[in-house]
């Protein structure tokens, strides 16, 4: 892996006779698809009755698209135990909130925390490993399939067992779980670990702190499945190891790639969700900063289920998206799946050939992709994603503490995805960093919506301001200490100390008719809210109308050679986009961030740089057509034609590529970040 762009599709052969299998080797090749995955859910065709495995199945597929040119990652086939592993054992499947307890026949139908589960699992692991390892055309692997998709925390008594043991090991003593939990409220004070529940179906709101303090347990006990996976494995093979994940799941995706060698997404955003889709690519590139990542999962036109679908794609569009993935980092952009299901609860869903062989409504737009990589390959392997100024934290921990406290429905997800469509507005190149992430290369960073700011967190966000960086924090951040707890000094905690700032009142400002005034946009207010001591120096933005009139909701704060700027409460309506989006222009701008382009809404520029020039990549993803503005003379890549500075029109689901032999915009030169090496897997 390293030296190609790959274009592949989730391959079932298990489900095929022989006959069927050659057919789609050979349309494969017409297709262009170079690379498979496989095996995710096979473990009943590769261990049909417990310690009885046959792999032969698998390496005479392997061999035959090797053969013709088609490459492989090889999954771990755990989300699917055969009908031996479940049945007279409801002991080992995954339990509901409400102890209702899974069945066989569908997936991650167990639990993965069982003992005999992680027996079997690393067994069959390392049957695949050790046979399959050493294949020519096996370039990588894929642990397991989506994680927590189904499922999130599971409630059996396996797991009750090992959350006593977490938190033991977390709080070492009972006292100090206590005093952390504050459990005197209604009673709850517990004498031994033991005692401990988990938060199970109850007649009310269980306590904060229990349930959040659960998800993240949850979440870290299916991050070390993974690397007990990844660890027999490498046993075997050499090969790069990932999973397919999502912002969806119910998972900690920072942690659960710290330990995988690349990091690859599932998503199936619509056209009229394409910011959806962008954020993934922004996001997915700094879990394994300066290497590639890869969309596992997308469909050539449309999802379904027995239940549910969605709408197909316009023609044009999978080629945007597909362009837009490898400009933005993207090693392989593969489809779920390649032949249409003939059997079970997926069967309606979008593919690339159908059951009867045949070319489906999406094949044309995968041939347009196939085009696409052929002609953008060379550049893309000769250039690497550029440093962006900016950057948004995203946590998945923040994630499981507002889903405990969702207020009237709010998760991170499509709070972030909001927020980020504001700065994918004002064409400013992004990125979305892990709470862990360095912030070497940044000028500005955003964190809204990250209830609990972590001690580690705010001495490197702290220094970053001190160094001259520009922190932007909210709303809805650092309210909430790290059990889910409110503070009892300030209450942001010590962020409130650090920002100079004094919360006078902090409450839910929605349908209050509240008014806020910053940047000569009057807004309403919403969302839970702090409001600040108004501060002639330090005040932004005035609350003119509502409960905390004169109050400050916006203040800018000094820090050494940088500044901390609060947003207390969130603008709402058209007026609330506007205000937002000129407040982060302004800090923009206030940090010198440079690395921005005058695109229009619907249209990105995806910057790449290579040896001593620089290469954006210009996209339409909205089908309506877009322009962008050059700065100076470059050269149509394809063309060969001079590109004079100016406004560039672009089409419907247009793409252009466009070098320039010096630096196009002076924060190229920002581009200080320890990945320079961008590294194919």
């Amino acid at each position: 892996m390293g030296k190609k762009l790959y274009h592949g599709a989730a391959y079932y052969p298990e489900l095929w006779d022989e006959r069927t299998i050659e057919e789609d080797i050979q349309l494969m090749k017409q297709t262009g698809i170079n690379v498979v995955r496989m095996g995710e859910f096979a473990w009943a065709t590769v261990e049909p009755e417990e310690g009885k495995f046959d792999l032969s199945f698998f390496i005479n597929v392997i061999t035959k698209l090797y053969e013709n040119g088609i490459e492989t990652i090889m999954c771990t086939p755990t989300p699917t135990p055969p009908i031996w592993f479940s049945e007279g054992h409801p002991e080992r499947m995954y339990v509901e909130r409400d102890g209702r307890v899974m069945g066989h026949g569908s997936r991650q139908h167990a639990c993965t925390n069982h003992p005999y589960f992680r027996e079997r699992a690393a067994l069959i692991t390392e049957q695949i490993a050790s046979t399959v390892g050493s294949i020519p055309g096996v370039i990588g692997w894929q642990i397991d399939n989506e994680f927590k998709c189904h499922v999130s925390e599971c409630m059996c008594v396996t797991c009750k067992e090992l959350w006593h043991k977490w938190l033991e090991k977390r709080y070492e003593t009972i006292d100090n779980l206590n005093e952390a939990w504050g459990t005197k409220i209604w009673s709850e004070y517990y004498h031994s670990f033991e005692q401990v529940p988990q938060p199970g179906h109850a007649p009310f709101l269980h306590n904060s702190s229990l349930s959040t303090m659960y998800q993240l347990f949850s979440m870290e006990k299916i991050a070390e499945f993974c690397d007990e996976q990844a660890a027999i494995i490498r046993k075997f093979s050499s090969g790069p190891i990932t999973h397919n994940s999502s912002v969806f799941f119910s998972v900690d995706n920072e942690r659960l790639y710290k330990n995988l060698d690349f990091a690859s997404f599932d998503t199936y955003a619509t056209i009229d969700h394409f910011p959806s889709f962008l954020i993934n690519n922004d996001l997915w590139r700094n879990f394994k900063k300066g290497k590639v990542f890869w969309v596992m999962e997308t469909s050539p036109s449309y999802a379904a289920s027995l239940e549910s679908y969605a709408n197909p794609h316009p023609n044009g569009y999978l080629k945007a998206e597909a362009a837009a993935a490898y400009a933005l980092g993207a090693e392989g952009f593969c489809y779920w799946l390649w032949r249409q299901q003939r059997a079970g609860c997926e069967q309606p869903h979008g593919s690339v050939i159908s059951a009867w062989g045949k070319p489906t409504i999406g094949y044309a737009n995968v041939l347009e992709v196939e085009k696409m990589r052929k002609e953008i390959e060379p550049i893309i392997l000769a250039t690497r994603p550029s440093q962006a100024e900016l950057a948004i934290t995203y946590s998945d921990r923040a994630k499981a503490f507002l889903k405990t406290e969702p207020h009237r429905g709010l998760n991170h997800r499509a709070l972030v995805t909001d927020f980020y469509e504001r700065i994918l507005s004002l064409g400013i190149f992004r990125d979305l960093i892990p709470e862990g992430a360095s912030l070497d290369g940044y000028k500005v960073l955003l964190t809204p919506f990250i209830p609990y700011v972590s001690s580690e967190f705010l001495a490197r966000a702290k220094q970053f301001v001190e160094n001259g960086g520009v922190w932007i924090v909210g709303p809805l951040t650092g309210g909430r200490t790290e059990s889910h707890t409110i503070h009892t000094d300030r209450a942001l905690g010590e962020l409130e100390n650090i920002s100079g700032v004094e919360v006078l009142f902090t409450y839910p400002m929605d349908d209050s008719e509240t008014i806020g005034r910053a940047f000569d946009v009057s807004a309403p207010l919403g969302m839970w809210s702090s409001v600040f001591e108004y501060d002639e120096e330090k005040s932004v933005g005035e609350i003119e109308e509502g409960l905390s009139k004169g109050k400050s909701f916006i203040t800018e704060h000094q820090l050494g050679r940088g500044k901390i700027i609060m947003l207390g409460s969130m603008p709402v309506g058209i007026e609330g986009d506007l205000m937002l989006q000129k407040l982060v222009d302004h800090y923009a701008n206030d940090a010198n961030v440079l690395f921005r382009t005058d695109v229009s809404k619907g249209t990105i520029v995806a910057p790449r740089k290579g040896d001593g020039y620089s290469v954006w990549f210009i996209i339409n993803m909205d089908g309506k057509g877009g322009s962008v503005t050059i700065p100076i003379e470059g050269i149509d890549v394809f063309t060969k034609a001079n590109v004079t500075a100016g406004k560039l029109e672009l089409g419907k689901f247009e793409y252009r590529v466009i070098r320039f032999e010096r630096k196009c915009l002076k924060g190229e030169d920002s581009d200080n970040s320890k990945s320079d090496s961008y590294e194919g897997i």
